[in-house]
């Protein structure tokens, strides 16, 4: 093994901190309190240094902003000069035009696809850790509870095998592993049992849309290709995103809305 790659395994084995999300978003919170303290206790070579550091950084945010404003502001035409004569309440009129870069076409593309995952519930009630997970204690060490046991429904996948028990962090139970989902296509007003292909977010947390915990308004891949969906191109659509509207832990299925 590369002698600088012991981070990541002690992360493949182990995990990251229970935290660890939150202790990031409290450190980038933190970071404009650390910058102004530098800025006023740094002398001599390393003052010029952050303050050139800190003129780029600004100078790059006033493009950015200047870049935003410039696509809803109006510029004026060049004037072109007609060949014959114009009308007189024609005299003082400069053509206007907008200054974004983009076409009618591209903007309209842009509204469609920002309605298109318009999703049926924009708010979920927020599950903690605790409510997740079970805190399981095993073997010797019974003070270091590091393990976890899953107490909501998980997809894994197909090709999925679990580590060695002595090495797994994130117990998921095989009574709540779910293969398949009831979908309701919204346009048909028909329902139709479809396989998982995977979970694309779950809103309470990254890490439980990467450990495949399926919870009310998650965002789901299913498997459409017996639907005969097709595209505008002709080509069968595979795959589909739907949004879970049940508890399935209460339900013991799992119900859920096309996104079309």
């Amino acid at each position: 093994m590369p002698q600088n790659e012991y981070m990541e395994r002690h992360r493949k084995l182990h995990g990251r901190r229970m935290d660890h999300e939150e202790r990031l978003r409290k450190k980038e919170a933190r970071s404009a309190h650390r910058a102004s303290e530098q800025a006023q206790k740094l002398r001599g070579l390393k003052a010029k240094l952050l303050n050139k550091k800190r003129h780029a950084e600004k100078i790059q945010m006033k493009k950015t902003i200047a870049m935003h404003e410039e696509k809803k502001s109006k510029l004026r035409k060049t004037p072109d000069v007609p060949d014959g004569a114009i009308p007189a309440y024609l005299m003082d009129r400069e053509g206007e035009a907008r200054a974004k870069a983009l076409s009618n076409m591209i903007k309209q593309k842009r509204k469609e696809k920002a309605g298109k995952w318009s999703v049926p519930l924009p708010k979920v009630r927020a599950m903690g850790e605790d409510e997740v997970m079970k805190v399981v204690r095993t073997g010797k060490r019974q003070k270091k509870a590091w393990k976890r046991m899953i107490t909501k429904h998980t997809f894994v996948g197909e090709g999925f095998t679990r580590k060695p028990p002595k090495y797994e962090r994130f117990v998921r139970p095989m009574a709540l592993r779910t293969k398949k989902a009831h979908v309701t296509h919204p346009e048909l007003k028909a329902t139709f049992c479809l396989p998982i292909i995977g979970v694309k977010k779950n809103p309470n947390s990254p890490m439980f849309t990467q450990l495949g915990v399926i919870t009310k308004g998650t965002i789901i891949e299913v498997n459409v290709s017996e639907l005969g969906l097709v595209t505008t191109g002709g080509k069968v659509v595979w795959g589909k995103y739907a949004q879970v509207t049940n508890n399935p832990e209460n339900d013991g299925c799992i119900n859920a809305v096309l996104l079309v």
